[in-house]
């Protein structure tokens, strides 16, 4: 139905920069939202940030001053610029979409910080 594939991710020094994208496909609706999270081995997912369809953003206290969420409504796709990475950050960076009541996730996109 909704198919979200992450790209960007690797291996980054700290203090280093990535920038990861997620594509949206599908049956998809204009009315919607997109978020990123990450998950770390051992851990839960956590949320990292959002965008709502009236452009809204919000960020995990973690990461605020750090990551900038954006999106292309009209590509479809969701970007999170990544700045000062720590070796903390390193997780699957995971993208989310919420439209129709539904929930849809991508398979994420690994990023390594190194010390």
């Amino acid at each position: 139905q909704v198919q979200l594939v992450e790209s960007g991710g690797g291996l980054v020094q700290t203090g280093g920069s990535l920038r990861l994208s997620c594509l949206a496909s599908g049956s998809l609706l204009s009315f919607n939202s997109m978020a990123w999270y990450r998950q770390a081995p051992g851990k839960s997912r956590e949320f990292i940030a959002n965008v709502l369809d009236d452009g809204r953003t919000h960020y995990a206290d973690s990461v605020k001053g750090r990551f900038t969420i954006t999106s292309e409504t009209a590509k479809n796709t969701v970007f999170l610029e990544m700045n000062n990475l720590k070796p903390e950050d390193t997780a699957n960076y995971i993208c989310g979409r919420v439209q129709g009541g539904q929930y849809y996730w991508g398979q994420g996109t690994q990023v390594t910080v190194s010390s």
